[in-house]
């Protein structure tokens, strides 16, 4: 995880692909690559995991309610 990049800053709300899998879609690309596929070849992928991250600390100094639901949903939550 990113573990929300700009939210130690005083950010609120991070959304945004997961980086370590990032790494690991570019690595079977690589794999791929070295075993002899053509990049021209290769099909295009999305990113396909993304992460939630909410800084708390800085809801609460804007006075917000970060619902439970929404918190639930977090893949990190920075207290």
């Amino acid at each position: 995880m990113s573990g929300g990049r700009g939210l130690g800053a005083g950010g609120l709300v991070s959304y945004g692909i997961d980086n370590l899998d990032l790494y690991r879609q570019t690595a079977r690309f690589v794999e791929r690559i070295l075993k002899g596929a053509k990049p021209a070849d290769l099909s295009i992928e999305q990113p396909t995991k993304f992460e939630l991250v909410i800084n708390m600390k800085t809801a609460k100094a804007l006075g917000l309610t970060i619902p439970q639901s929404v918190l639930l949903q977090a893949d990190q939550v920075i207290q």
